[in-house]
Parts: structure tokens; C-alpha cells; sequence
């Protein structure tokens, strides 16, 4: 009798284009794939792919029975997957794309913690703040921030509070004193993404709800978060920094909240993934850490 798994299997190898692409999705060795492949073509008489070193192509009756087998894929997919993750623990490759500043706030600790747990299981990250092509670079999740228009794709809004506030280190409030309003920032020295010398633009919500914005022109420039974070710490000027970012220096009393009524609403960060279907278990488990990770940490 036929294996209804290895049906399954063959379908996700078609749309996967190659024995190791699918059985890193499933979390199964490459060899495994190929012999369970070979063992359904033994019981149907036929062959289903023509095999080279660069590419798998489907006979005439591999695409026939491909065409049969496709519109129940997504039922025997699940089906499979069940069986082999009741017997398996989580396994594999999870390719994860994040912002550049991913690690400023997510602690690499976790992730240690994770693969700790999960021997079987490994993680690349590929850190940009560009938006991936989910399907086509093969990402098994990705961390974006803002609203979510991908609708091909799946996606949890995380509780990470994404919200920007104004900070100076104790020894510059200690030299120049805490602003009155937020107008008295054009008497300070601030850094900003914008260029030393420029006018640079911040728009807060204030206290009643209602945007103001004040112009200054900025002492220190720098391209990243962490550039903005660190001179403000060293006492150079004011920063508008995001709150997951700065928490533990709050803590640590190594920043101090300036104008704290103030704030700039922050982006809210989504988990995607391509399809709720064909998730790993290995990436399911990931997800849930990361979502219970930043909610229990930065949670607004």
C-alpha cells in the first residue's frame, strides 16, 4: 500500500526544486528524501523525476501524477508533518531576516538559550533593514516593523513597545540642565540621524495628544541607533532613541528621560512567515520564543 506521507513528500519536493531545499523545510536529512522518493516510484512502477547534479525535472508521468496529487497537497502535508514531528524533535535550518538593529534589542542570550534546547536545530540571520523577499531568498521568518502590507504572507503583530523617547546621561543634565519645553531643545546640544550643522526636524505627541515639532540643528550626526545611543550616553547631547533600545540603560541609570510627556510613536514590529501550512516545527517554536521574549521584555 501506498505511503499517503510519501505522496506528501513528493509534492514538496516539486515545489521545493530539489531533495535538500525540501527536506530543509521539513527538517529531515537530504538522504532521507531521496529514499522515501525512490520507494514511491518502486510502488507505482514509474519513474516520477529525472535526476542531474543541477536540477530535478518531472517526467511525463511525474507531472501527471504531480497534477493529481496537488489539489489535496495542503491536507497530506499536514499529515505528514504531524506523523514525522510526533517522532522528531525540531531539526533543521531557520533562515531569519531582521532589521540591522535586531540584536540591540532581541538578547543574543535567547537565541543561545534556543539552540541550547534544540541541538538539532540551526539559525542564520541576515540582518537589513530592506524588505526580503520571503519565498524567493528562502526566509523562514522575518522581523519587520510597521504596518504589514505583504497579504501573501502570514503574520503576528508582536507587544514590543516601539515607542521613541528623548534621554540624556546624568552628567549632561548635570552641565546644561534639564529642558523646560520642548522649545528650550534648540538652547541644547542634540544628536540626530541628520548631518552636524544641518537643520534637523523631531515630531513629538506631547502631553494632550496633539504633534509638535521643534527644529535644531543637530551637534553630532550618526547612521545608526546604536552611534545616536552612545554618544548620548558619553554626555555629547539629547537623543530620541526607541524604548527597547534604552530600557536597561534606564535601569542602570546609565540615561535619564528628558521631557518624559513627549513621545514619537514608534513603528510596531510583525513576525512574517510565508505560509501557516508548510511551517517547520523548529521555526513554530522559534516564533513562539521570540513573540514571548520581546512581549515579556518590552511589552508597552
Amino acid at each position: 500500500m501506498i505511503d499517503l506521507n510519501d505522496i506528501a513528500l513528493f509534492v514538496q519536493v516539486v515545489r521545493s526544486g530539489s531533495f535538500a531545499e525540501a527536506a530543509r523545510r521539513l527538517g529531515i536529512p537530504a538522504n532521507t528524501v531521496s529514499r522515501r522518493i525512490q520507494q514511491l516510484e518502486q510502488q507505482l512502477g514509474m519513474r516520477l523525476l529525472q535526476r542531474s547534479t543541477r536540477k530535478l525535472t518531472l517526467t511525463n508521468s511525474g507531472q501527471t501524477f504531480y497534477e493529481r496529487c496537488a489539489d489535496n497537497v495542503e491536507g497530506l502535508n499536514e499529515a505528514a508533518r504531524d506523523l514525522m514531528t510526533d517522532i522528531q524533535e525540531p531539526g533543521g535550518l531557520i533562515r531569519v531576516a531582521a532589521p540591522a538593529d535586531f540584536f540591540d534589542f532581541f538578547l543574543m542570550d535567547w537565541t543561545a538559550d534556543f539552540l541550547a534546547k534544540y541541538p538539532k536545530v540551526l539559525v542564520e540571520f541576515i540582518l537589513s533593514d530592506a524588505k526580503t523577499d520571503l519565498i524567493a531568498e528562502r526566509i523562514d521568518v522575518a522581523f519587520r516593523g510597521g504596518s504589514m502590507q505583504d497579504s501573501g504572507y502570514i503574520g503576528r503583530q508582536t507587544q514590543c513597545d516601539g515607542n521613541q523617547c528623548l534621554v540624556a546621561s546624568p552628567a549632561y543634565i548635570a552641565a546644561h540642565g534639564m529642558p523646560d519645553s520642548l522649545q528650550d531643545l534648540v538652547n541644547h546640544a542634540c544628536v540626530s540621524f541628520s548631518q552636524p550643522g544641518s537643520h534637523a526636524v523631531w515630531s513629538l505627541t506631547g502631553p494632550n495628544g496633539m504633534d509638535e515639532e521643534v527644529q535644531f540643528v543637530a551637534r553630532f550626526s550618526g547612521n545608526t541607533v546604536q552611534a545616536l545611543r552612545k554618544a548620548a550616553m558619553a554626555g555629547i547631547g539629547i537623543a530620541l532613541l526607541p524604548n527597547p533600545i534604552i530600557k536597561h540603560d534606564f535601569n542602570a541609570g546609565l540615561l535619564l528621560p528628558v521631557l518624559p510627556q513627549y513621545k514619537r510613536t514608534g513603528r510596531n514590529l510583525h513576525v512574517l512567515y510565508p505560509s501557516r501550512r508548510h511551517l517547520p516545527l523548529a521555526v513554530s517554536i522559534f516564533i513562539e520564543l521570540v513573540v514571548e521574549k520581546l512581549t515579556a521584555e518590552y511589552a508597552a
